[in-house]
C-alpha cells in the first residue's frame, strides 16, 4: 500500500517518526527522546528506510548520512522522489560543507552535526513538523525551562 504526498495534521494521533541509522545505540537514544510524544519506526539502512516510507504513513524521517550500501543522501533523494513534502532531517558526525550542501540540495529540512543535543534534535523535529503540518502544538514537546525554539 502506497501513501500519498498529502500532509495531514495529526491532532488526534501521534506523529510517526522514522529513524534510519546503522547505529542501534543512536536509534535507542532517539527513541528515548521522542517515545513519549511520537510513534517511532527504526531502520538500520537506507534500503529498509525506503521500504518503510513506501508502506507506512511516516510523518518525518531522521537520516544518518553515513550508512552502508545506500548513503543517507542517496536515501534522502529516493524518499523525496516518493514523497516530496515529507520532512527529512539529516545527521552526521562527519559533517562537511559539501555534505551540508548535498543534503540541502536534496531538500533536507535540516542538517545536524552529531553528537546532537537533545534540545537541537527536539527543536529541529518540532520546527519541521510544525511547518509541514501547520501544527504549532508540537512545541509542547520542548522540556520546561528550555525557552522557545524560535526568537
Amino acid at each position: 500500500m502506497a501513501y500519498s504526498q498529502a500532509m495531514v495534521a495529526h491532532r488526534f494521533q501521534p506523529y510517526e517518526l522514522l529513524i534510519a541509522d546503522d547505529d542501534p545505540g543512536f536509534r535507542e537514544s532517539v527513541r528515548m527522546v521522542f517515545e513519549p510524544h511520537a510513534s517511532l519506526v527504526e531502520a538500520s539502512c537506507g534500503e529498509e528506510a525506503i521500504e518503510i516510507v513506501k508502506t507506512r504513513a511516516i510523518d518525518l524521517v531522521l537520516l544518518d548520512i553515513h550508512m552502508p550500501r545506500l548513503s543517507g543522501i542517496e536515501t534522502l533523494r529516493v524518499v523525496k522522489s516518493l514523497r516530496e513534502a515529507l520532512p527529512c532531517i539529516v545527521l552526521s558526525a562527519g559533517l562537511t560543507d559539501q555534505l551540508r550542501h548535498e543534503a540541502s540540495s536534496a531538500l533536507a529540512s535540516d542538517v545536524l552535526r552529531k553528537p546532537v543535543t537533545r534540545r537541537q534534535l527536539i527543536g529541529a523535529v518540532c520546527v519541521a513538523l510544525a511547518a509541514t503540518y501547520d501544527d504549532p502544538e508540537v512545541e509542547r514537546w520542548i522540556p520546561p525551562g528550555t525557552g522557545p525554539l524560535r526568537p
